[in-house]
């Protein structure tokens, strides 16, 4: 099968779709895959359309992680090993720092390397029954795309230990009880929750939506004066964009703004 089958790009008006496409091995991933959610990350921020990307997994399943035939065969017990830790957690790190606002969302198995794809989402919905944590630790394997970085930053030092050191996996309603997640649905209403969530974000301004994200992502790495230096300067650029004037525009007209993205 080609990698354009086993990760599937779909465009929806303002929504782009990537939907992990390999649900007899739980969507696990590989290189090649992973190389593609590169390129589709590329393609989403240079599509001025494209106001979302809302990634997910056929078959009832997200993703249970890193291809363990594929690790076992290249990488275990290898001088290459960390050659797939640096690849991970690059392109994990891409979709993080995306321009779009990125939305995970979880059915079945959410483990390891799909926990780190979820993570390095913005935002993430799951199904109530969803079985979501970094379950490295029940391989004796460490994760290389985030979860000592990412997830205290969500949940706190103690929960992450909670997480990271017993290997448990959480339900959806859990997740969302943690921290960890946005929302969680029943499963007959996971699509319209998605559909709701998703329609709060593209209606706003991309390239405020942008602005805002970038400077919300730096907000925990720095101290309060540098970060009151960099808010001063998003505050300045804001007001100079042509969106902003439309915003302005738009309400004082009392219609619906047309945004420009710049």
């Amino acid at each position: 099968m080609a990698v354009e089958d086993e990760i599937q790009f779909e465009r929806d008006g303002h929504v782009a779709r990537v939907w992990l496409n390999r649900p007899w091995k739980k969507n696990c991933v590989t290189v090649p895959i992973l190389d593609r959610l590169d390129e589709i990350i590329t393609e989403v921020d240079e599509d001025p359309e494209l106001r979302v990307l809302v990634v997910r997994g056929r078959g009832g399943t997200f993703c249970s992680g890193f291809d363990l035939d594929s690790l076992k065969a290249e990488y275990v017990g290898k001088s290459n090993a960390i050659d797939v830790a640096v690849k991970s957690a690059k392109v994990c790190d891409r979709l993080y720092s995306m321009k779009t606002p990125s939305v995970a969302v979880l059915e079945g198995y959410v483990t390891a390397g799909g926990f780190e794809i979820m993570i390095s989402c913005d935002f993430a919905i799951a199904v109530d029954d969803a079985k979501i944590g970094d379950f490295h630790i029940r391989r004796a394997l460490f994760g290389g795309a985030g979860p000592i970085y990412r997830v205290p930053r969500m949940i706190g030092i103690r929960k992450t230990k909670e997480l990271m050191l017993t290997g448990k996996l959480l339900s959806g309603t859990e997740a969302v009880e943690f921290g960890l997640i946005n929302k969680s649905a029943p499963a007959d209403k996971l699509d319209e929750t998605v559909q709701d969530f998703i329609g709060d974000l593209v209606d706003k301004s991309p390239f405020m939506m942008w602005l805002t994200k970038m400077t919300i992502d730096r907000s925990l790495d720095a101290d309060i004066q540098s970060l009151m230096v960099m808010e001063h300067l998003a505050v300045g650029v804001a007001l100079n964009s042509e969106d902003a004037n439309e915003g302005v525009s738009a309400f004082l007209e009392k219609r619906e703004p047309k945004w420009q993205g710049r």
